[in-house]
This record gives C-alpha cells, structure tokens and sequence, in this order.
C-alpha cells in the first residue's frame, strides 16, 4: 500500500518508524486478507490503495488501478457524474453514499457489469481528505434471492395445481351422489308403472332409456376423474426432515420482512431421515408458514413465527418425527376449529378453503396427521408427524 502520510514530517525517532512500519503492515495485511474489496481514494477520485478481493471482484490489478480515477470502476453513466457528485459533496457537504451506504452497480476490467454493496468512509490525514470504500458483491446474494423467488412461485404453482385437484375432487365426489340419485329414480319410476299394469307409451320409455344412459355415463365419467386424481404420481426419496423444513421456511418468509415478524427455526439435533415426497411435505410447510403470517399481519405486536422439528419420545412402536408451525395471531374461531380440515372452509376473503385440506390429504398419504391446537392466550400452533426411517431402512436407501 502506497504511504498515506503526504507531510513533510519524518519520523523522529526509530522507535516512531518502527510504531509507522507496524501500522503499516498491519494495513496491508487488511486489505490482502479482507473478503470484501477495500479501495482508498483522495479527494480527486484517484485511488491510491487498492485491495487483493478488489483485484479479484474488478479484474484490475494494483498497479492498473492505483494512480486512475475511481470511475473506470463504474459504468456510464455513473462513470461521466462520479466527479461531479464528489465535487459537490466537498463544495456543500450533501451526501449520497458517504457514511450511508447504499447498492449500487460496478464495472469489471471486461466491461462486464454486477451489483454491489458500497459503504464509503472519510478520514482526514495530514490535513488531506481521503474516502474508503468497502464493497461487497451481490452477484450470488441476488441470484440465490431470485431463485428463492422461482422456487416460491413453483410451490405456489403446485399449491394452485393441489388447489384444483382437491376440488375436482370434491366436486366429483358431491355430483356422484345426485347422479346416483338420479339413476335410481328413473329406474324406480320404470318398475312402478309395470307393477301398477300401465304400458308406457315408447317416447317416453325412450327417453327413460337415455336418462338412464346419460346418467350412467356422466357417474361413469365422475368415477374415471376421482380415479385419475387418486393415481397422481408422487416421487419419495429418503430425506433429512431438517432440510425439508428449512428450506420450504425459507421460501415461505419471502417477502415476509416488512410485516414486523420475529421468526424463529428451531431443528432437531439429530437429523430426522423420512421417506417423503420433497416437494408435498414443502408444499405443507410453506402454506402453514403463509398462514402463519397472513395471520399475524394485522395482529399487535409481539408477531412472533416458530418453525420447530424434533424427534419426540415415544413409546409407541413406530417412531416418528414432528413439525409445529406456531404463530401469536388472533388464533381460531370456534366455528371454524371444529372444521378447519373439511374442504372449503376459509377465513379469508379471496381464499378457497382448500390449503389445510390439501395439506392434510398430503400427511394422510405420508401415514401421519395433521392438527392444530391454541396457544393459551393467542395464536395456533400447526404440528404433523411423518414416520421415521430406521437406520437399517436408511442403509438400505
């Protein structure tokens, strides 16, 4: 690193070169082993120290950079107002990124462009003024926050996907009965007029015929679609329940930031290995957290979230694990308690009832259960069980 000290000043003393020589080394040392860029400017915008991580994020090496104007680290037109906004700032004293911070964009050696975070400081030394800037590549940050997005919108895709199919077959399930019906009664009428000795004139024994036909056909076509539903393939794999549940919290509280919630994850020590299909037992979590929270929304604080796994005692002959989903929202109305799981039953105004339907037809196929149970004074707390794997079952995964 060049010597900050432009005064004409000498040491006086080997003990104070000695003091200097040190502190110097330990700035180096600084900026060689810094994980962040570090990069020293004077009040010109002319770099003078440049950091080893500043090489690698920029491509610039040391002797390119040191003695340029910060700008060729920027991109147009930031590049062409760099200067300007540091002149105004010594002129007025505005700040737009000193002593705040803020994202802004940055320009590699081969014109390539990436966002980064940048927090500028100012010290004086020997009566010059020099800015240094601390930055940080948000590069892999935005992109793993743009995949957490994707992956949000793939569980809310699915979740529309489950939505539609438990209500195909709810829909079927209730036309089943009329169409029964239906059949039936036409068919009792037939037999009356016989016993009664009445000939039926052949119009209108056509028309039973095709009644009977068409209703037939139609229960025939409600059977064939409950079949399909309950046919829809399911792809399990041997899972660590911990990053099942981590991951679908993770993408639950997306967005959830700004609504003020204290979210706590709590996972087991020993991690819990189940047989499941990845993407339902997500699709579980992820609505019971979007539940949680759309619950909380408009609750008084505290707005407290905790997503727990464990593994408890049991003396039961299966062992299991447990996930809990607890929230401090308003809680459940005692109308809604008793059939919170029945198909479209809801509290929200735009909702379809079919979330916790979905999910517990979900737990009911994985062989364990779903419920849910208040928190003394307010909130819910959602749990379901999954069967454990045994060592022996894992192995043999």
């Amino acid at each position: 690193m060049d010597d900050l000290n432009d005064g004409d000043d000498q040491p006086k003393s080997p003990v104070t070169r000695s003091a200097l020589h040190e502190r110097e080394a330990r700035l180096r040392s600084i900026l060689e082993t810094a994980p962040d860029a570090i990069i020293v400017i004077d009040d010109r915008g002319i770099m003078e120290s440049y950091s080893s991580a500043a090489e690698r994020l920029f491509g610039f090496t040391a002797e390119e950079a040191i003695g340029q104007n910060v700008s060729i680290l920027m991109p147009a037109p930031y590049r062409e107002r760099h200067n300007g906004y540091l002149n105004q700032y010594l002129k007025t004293g505005e700040r737009r990124i000193i002593g705040i911070g803020r994202v802004v964009v940055g320009r590699r050696k081969d014109g390539t462009t990436f966002p980064m975070e940048l927090a500028v400081g100012e010290v004086m030394i020997e009566g010059r003024r020099l800015f240094t800037g601390f930055i940080r590549d948000l590069t892999e940050r935005q992109m793993n926050e743009s995949r957490m997005q994707e992956l949000q919108a793939e569980l809310l895709h699915m979740s529309r996907v489950s939505d539609v199919g438990q209500m195909a077959s709810a829909i079927a399930h209730e036309l089943n009965q009329p169409l029964t019906a239906i059949l039936n009664y036409v068919q009792a009428v037939r037999r009356i007029v016989q016993r009664a000795g009445m000939s039926i004139p052949p119009k209108a024994s056509e028309a039973m015929d095709k009644a009977v036909v068409q209703a037939t056909r139609a229960s025939a076509i409600v059977q064939h679609l409950r079949s399909f539903i309950r046919k829809g393939e399911t792809e399990r794999g041997v899972e660590d329940l911990n990053k099942v549940v981590s991951e679908a919290t993770a993408l639950g509280l997306v967005g959830a930031k700004e609504t003020g919630i204290s979210v706590r994850v709590e996972l087991s020590a020993e991690p819990p290995i189940v047989f499941v299909d990845k993407v339902q037992i997500q699709q579980v979590v992820f609505n019971l957290v979007r539940n949680s929270i759309e619950a909380m929304s408009e609750a008084p604080p505290p707005r407290n979230l905790m997503v727990a796994v464990l593994i408890p005692e049991s003396r039961d002959a299966e062992p299991i694990a447990e996930v809990s989903v607890t929230d401090s929202g308003p809680g459940l109305a005692p109308e809604i308690a008793q059939k919170l799981f029945q198909p479209f039953q809801t509290t929200k105004e735009k909702g379809m009832g079919l979330g916790l339907s979905i999910c517990q037809s979900i737990i009911d196929a994985h062989s364990g259960r779903l419920s849910a149970s208040p928190n003394g004074e307010r909130g819910v707390t959602f749990r379901f069980s999954l069967p454990l794997l045994s060592q022996d079952e894992t192995n043999a995964s």
